[in-house]
């Protein structure tokens, strides 16, 4: 707390954050292995990509944050793959009290760290249902894809 002119105390504003709703907004899943009727233990390589997106909502302090995982597993040996999925899992926040310079990594760090174990769970139970061992994905460091994501951005645009 800091005094203003007038010695009163002045507060710095609270934040909120509250998860009004979480759902899957697309999901496929292929498993390739078994469409070629292959069988047999084959060592995995798994490849992960994890997409964001934020936008505001028609209702005041009310967001949609996206999370797009594209998950595909190829055989180590031969590179053929053995099953895809991809997921779309989105959720509705309602936030109040972020400084606006500050909205958009709260909206694509921390509403996403929200929603991982989410993901997560529904990774691992849509893969072993697929045929497959559950595959647990390795926690995010949201942190650091918001940094990426910046310096990729700035690196494609052009200096003047």
């Amino acid at each position: 707390m800091s005094e203003n002119g007038n010695g009163a105390a002045q507060a710095a504003p609270q934040v909120r954050m509250n998860v009004l709703a979480q759902f899957i907004r697309d999901m496929s899943f292929e498993n390739i292995l078994a469409q070629k009727r292959a069988s047999g233990n084959v060592q995995p390589d798994v490849q992960v990509q994890v997409n964001l997106d934020a936008q505001k909502r028609d209702a005041e302090h009310q967001y949609e944050v996206v999370m797009k995982l594209n998950v595909t597993s190829k055989a180590k040996e031969t590179g053929d793959e053995m099953f895809i999925l991809e997921l779309e899992y989105a959720g509705i926040f309602h936030i109040e009290g972020v400084p606006e310079d500050q909205l958009h990594p709260f909206l694509l760090i921390e509403c996403p760290r929200l929603l991982f174990p989410f993901v997560r769970r529904i990774v691992s139970d849509v893969t072993r249902d697929g045929g497959f061992p559950p595959l647990n994905l390795e926690t995010i460091d949201f942190m650091q894809l918001y940094r990426s994501e910046l310096a990729r951005r700035q690196a494609e645009t052009p200096q003047n």
